[in-house]
């Protein structure tokens, strides 16, 4: 069953992002395709993690220094800072931004790449653990910025197709 769920799951075109935590140790990021708007008023969105990843276990932390985080809208351009977000073992957030234009966020302290879509500054609102996954439902702090053009990085059938 596990394994027709992920074929089925795997039909499902979604637009991939990249969530940044500024975890007051060193940056995080990981790339995220389960990601929702949830409401125009107030601003809200939903970014679901594996419940066994480090981001995961940086937004759960009862202390709650990571309360604040970011969220880029990946352009197709950005195929290979994907790749990178994606990959086991991966460096921290600065170390994987090192040769990409980025900020950061004034509100969130996370690092935001450039020429993404649009950014997103975040505040949890709420965590719900859903299955092997932690939902975090977040109020929209900010708006960095928003790309008048480029096409979405799409994520299909395992692959980052071009359209």
């Amino acid at each position: 069953m596990e394994d027709q769920f992920t074929g089925a799951l795997s039909a499902w075109a979604a637009g991939v992002t990249l969530v940044t935590i500024a975890d007051g140790r060193d940056d995080v990021g990981t790339t995220v395709s389960a990601f929702m708007p949830v409401s125009l008023d107030p601003p809200l969105v939903l970014v679901s993690l594996a419940l066994d990843s480090y981001p995961a276990e940086v937004l759960s932390r009862p202390s709650l220094p990571a309360v604040r985080f970011a969220v880029t809208l990946l352009s197709a351009a950005q195929k290979m800072l994907a790749g990178r977000f994606a990959a086991e073992g991966r460096p921290s957030a600065r170390l994987a931004l090192d040769d990409v234009p980025h900020v950061r966020g004034s509100l969130s302290g996370a690092l935001i790449p450039s020429e993404g879509l649009a950014a997103l500054e975040c505040s949890v609102a709420r965590r719900v653990p859903a299955g092997d996954h932690l939902l975090v439902i977040a109020s929209v702090i900010g708006v960095p910025y928003t790309a008048e053009t480029g096409d979405p990085l799409i994520r299909f059938r395992g692959r980052y197709p071009v359209l």
